[in-house]
């Protein structure tokens, strides 16, 4: 028995999303189960699977549909036209006509319908979690001269992005404009402070994610260092970047090496020290100013 997977991903701009993929992937763990082989019917931008449009119906004992909700219209109706005579299967679908009015499958397991209601499958879904990274970065520094560095900084970090699967969360300090709605301190400390790892070249980037307990990989986009690299010598945090010395060897040394308990450790011992100057400067400008 072979069997073709299809959903919304099988099909160009038709807005397929993560717990449509996760479904999919489910339902083939299940069909290897049960026994069948299977391909899955792929639209750009995925990409591993067959056209739908192009492969021989006579090929499959089964069409599987799997996720999202399913209507009597196009695209669905030609799909449906050129696989007719296949065991048709609905998944985890939410149907949008009636039962009695339009019920094309020789199985419905749906996921709600005019019968019944059922949970997504993808509660079932085994999703590996991927680290959520905090990217911080600096504008343009006229003050410090040519803006190459900062360039060659941020292309540095976009290599070590596209390397491994990550959530990059991109986070914007300026608060006279916020490219990304954020609009107070509270609000742009509160989200940094719940990143796995931030990513930097901003020096309270820095000084906020290590308050917080929250490894950070900085580069001071400045050659030969500037207030960022200074900054990170004088409280002691290791994990710190010139932008004329930065590899991308080492940086993605310095982001696995973010990613670990010890480092972790690191950044609240770090910040434990800074705190106890910090405190010595506050009695000291009370007791002078």
């Amino acid at each position: 028995m072979k069997t073709l997977v299809a959903g919304w991903f099988s099909f160009e701009e038709m807005g397929a999303t993560a717990g449509d993929l996760h479904c999919r992937d489910l339902a083939c763990r299940w069909l290897e189960r049960a026994g069948h082989t299977y391909d899955v019917a792929l639209a750009s931008p995925f990409q591993g699977g067959v056209d739908w449009q192009a492969v021989d119906p006579q090929s499959y004992t089964h069409v599987l549909f799997v996720c999202g909700p399913f209507g009597n219209g196009p695209p669905v109706t030609e799909f449906l036209e050129r696989f007719a005579g296949r065991r048709l299967v609905g998944l985890s679908l939410s149907m949008l006509e009636a039962l009695p009015v339009w019920n094309p499958f020789d199985l419905l397991l749906e996921r709600d319908s005019s019968r019944t209601s059922r949970p997504d499958i993808s509660f079932l879904a085994d999703t590996p979690v991927v680290p959520v990274v905090g990217l911080v970065l600096i504008d343009a520094q006229p003050e410090y001269g040519s803006n190459d560095s900062s360039s060659k900084a941020n292309e540095t970090i976009r290599r070590l992005i596209d390397s491994r699967e990550m959530s990059v969360v991109q986070i914007d300090t300026r608060l006279d404009t916020n490219r990304w709605g954020l609009r107070t301190p509270a609000e742009i400390e509160s989200l940094i402070a719940r990143m796995d790892v931030v990513i930097t070249t901003r020096m309270h980037g820095m000084v906020h994610a290590l308050k917080h307990g929250v490894p950070a990989v900085v580069i001071d986009s400045v050659a030969g260092g500037a207030k960022i690299a200074h900054q990170g010598r004088t409280i002691g945090w290791p994990v710190v970047f010139t932008v004329d010395t930065l590899t991308d060897d080492a940086l993605r040394e310095a982001f696995e090496h973010c990613l670990t308990p010890e480092a972790r450790a690191e950044a609240r011992a770090c910040t434990e020290r800074a705190r106890a100057v910090v405190e010595e400067i506050r009695d000291r400008f009370i007791l002078e100013v």
